[in-house]
Parts: structure tokens; C-alpha cells; sequence
């Protein structure tokens, strides 16, 4: 089977589709670093779906989802901006964590992995 890379760099690729899944990179706010947890995460939910669809399939679709959090004082509000985008009917496995992000700005970095 091969392996579809998905906007490659020299240091790591936005996706990898193989085998029928889609493995995105964790997906970071890149416009709203200086705005809070909920506007951040409805940023990062944008660039999974656009990503998603590129791949040839939607949120509906996704099995597991990592969601890191640079603060857990914005768990509420992350789950705010989640509640509204998550397909309900399909909601996947989900765990969320606490962690230290690449960069100071960022609130919330999500890992998505989606059936094709």
C-alpha cells in the first residue's frame, strides 16, 4: 500500500493517509495566538476540517482526537469550541492533557486521527 503525504516539509508533513486512515500532525492556531482558549481552538477545528476534507474525508469520520492544552484553566472553554464543531452523533474517542506547547502563545494543540 502507499503512503500520501500531505503538505511535506523537510521536518514533518501536515498529514499521512494509509491504508483507508488519516493521521494529522497536532494543528496549532496560526492567526489568534493572542486571543483566548475558545477562539484558538475554533481556529485549530477550522484547519483539522480543511485538512480533513483535503484527505478525502470529514469530522464525522474521526476516530481518536489528543487534545493538548497549555493551561487546564481553559478546559471549559476549549470544550466550548469543541461542543460546537464535534459531530455529536459521531463523537470519537477523545483524551485531553495538560502540556507544555512549542510556543508560549499557543492554548490548545489538537492531534486528530479520521477514516478515510
Amino acid at each position: 500500500m502507499s503512503i500520501q503525504r500531505l503538505h511535506l516539509s523537510k521536518r514533518y508533513c501536515e498529514a499521512v493517509i494509509h491504508q483507508g486512515t488519516v493521521y494529522l500532525s497536532g494543528q496549532v492556531p496560526e492567526k489568534t495566538v493572542n486571543l483566548p482558549a475558545y477562539e484558538q481552538t475554533q481556529e485549530v477545528l477550522g484547519l483539522i476540517d480543511n485538512l480533513l476534507q483535503e484527505a478525502g474525508t470529514h469530522k464525522g469520520n474521526i476516530l481518536t482526537a489528543q487534545i493538548f492544552l497549555a493551561d487546564m484553566a481553559d478546559y471549559d472553554d476549549m470544550n466550548r469550541a469543541w461542543d460546537e464543531w464535534v459531530a455529536r452523533d459521531n463523537a470519537p474517542c477523545r483524551a485531553t492533557v495538560e502540556a507544555r506547547l512549542a510556543a508560549p502563545r499557543w492554548k490548545v494543540e489538537i492531534v486528530i486521527t479520521a477514516k478515510v
